[in-house]
């Protein structure tokens, strides 16, 4: 019943960086769950860029003051692969350290009654065991292509963690593993693994290229969500979790976790992705590997029990995504 969600369908709820693939795909889960519509009180807030400055903070508390959210999801952030990792650290830290600094302490101060941060599974130590767990946050170095990112990240999560523990403020957080779908960065140097080579494979196919070369060796082993799924868990936390609950989440000394994973629970090479998206934009070439190129972390596959014991999880298969977005893809750049 309603009653027993800790948000109702009356909130106005802040979706910042809604025009971004997580933003994007959170407002159409919470449209299909009725929030936003003006017939049950609620509005979904989702401003531009132009409408408001996250990095600014006296625009940031202006907008707030106008528009009032009662809910708070934080989509907004500077992000990019190993190579805009690597050229851009000091805007990948001070930019992602602005944007969520500013929303968090804001909606703190203005009474917002709950807030959903999402970092990313950058997070955790570069040989963390496999599956991570939560608990391995803190607990070793970086992998250096995402650190400057990943610092940012951490200092958010903290935060977030900080205010619940001095002021009681409802923040909670949700760490996605790597994420594709709809609205994706698909830039040359700008975009992640699952972006870029579902470019390189139809553009190949498109100009009938005979061969493809990709980054690294292909051994690294990686987990993928489709943002449809990502969605889903937003909407699914923001109703149903409860950190304070005796049966809620918790960290290997029996507290109460503020953060927890999300994703499908299974990985694979990117060789193997590779050869999947391939085989899906029909391309029938050769498929080469710069080994002189970074592999980036060996294994990164979330541990999602904490989430699934809640009750969620993952719905659309890897093959099913990956049909639906080059598909898309395809139809957007008109490739036929």
């Amino acid at each position: 019943m309603l009653n027993s969600k800790k948000i109702n369908l009356d909130e106005r709820i802040l979706i910042a960086g809604a025009y971004g693939m997580a933003g994007s795909a959170i407002i159409q889960i919470l449209k299909k769950a009725g929030y936003g519509e003006a017939n049950n009180g609620g509005k979904l807030l989702t401003p531009t860029r132009e409408e408001v400055d996250f990095s600014d903070i006296v625009k940031v508390k202006k907008w707030f003051e106008k528009n009032k959210p009662s809910i708070v999801i934080i989509a907004a952030a500077k992000v990019g692969g190993i190579l805009a990792n690597n050229d851009f650290p000091a805007d990948f830290l001070l930019q992602n350290l602005k944007i969520q600094t500013n929303l968090i302490e804001t909606a703190y101060n203005f009474k917002v009654k709950r807030l959903l941060f999402l970092g990313s599974s950058c997070i955790y130590p570069k040989f963390s065991p496999q599956p991570i767990k939560e608990d391995y946050l803190l607990t070793g170095d970086l992998e250096k292509t995402n650190e400057w990112y990943a610092i940012a990240k951490i200092a958010g999560i903290k935060l977030c963690q900080s205010l619940r523990l001095q002021y009681d403020f409802d923040a909670i957080c949700l760490m996605p593993t790597n994420l594709y779908g709809p609205n994706d960065n698909y830039h040359k140097n700008n975009s992640h693994v699952m972006a870029s080579l579902i470019r390189k494979f139809c553009e190949a196919k498109k100009n009938s290229t005979n061969k493809v070369i990709c980054w690294g060796t292909g051994k690294p082993m990686r987990e993928f969500m489709h943002v449809e799924d990502l969605g889903r868990a937003v909407l699914f936390v923001l109703e149903n979790w409860d950190p304070n609950s005796i049966s809620a989440p918790k960290d290997k000394e029996g507290k109460p976790l503020t953060f927890l994973n999300v994703g499908t629970g299974i990985d694979i090479s990117i060789k193997d992705l590779a050869e999947k998206i391939a085989f899906f934009s029909n391309y029938k070439g050769e498929i080469e590997w710069n080994s002189s190129k970074p592999d980036g972390t060996p294994k990164k596959q979330l541990n999602i029990q904490k989430l699934k014991n809640l009750g969620w999880e993952a719905k659309i298969s890897l093959e099913t995504g990956l049909k639906r977005t080059i598909s898309e893809y395809m139809k957007v750049n008109n490739y036929g």
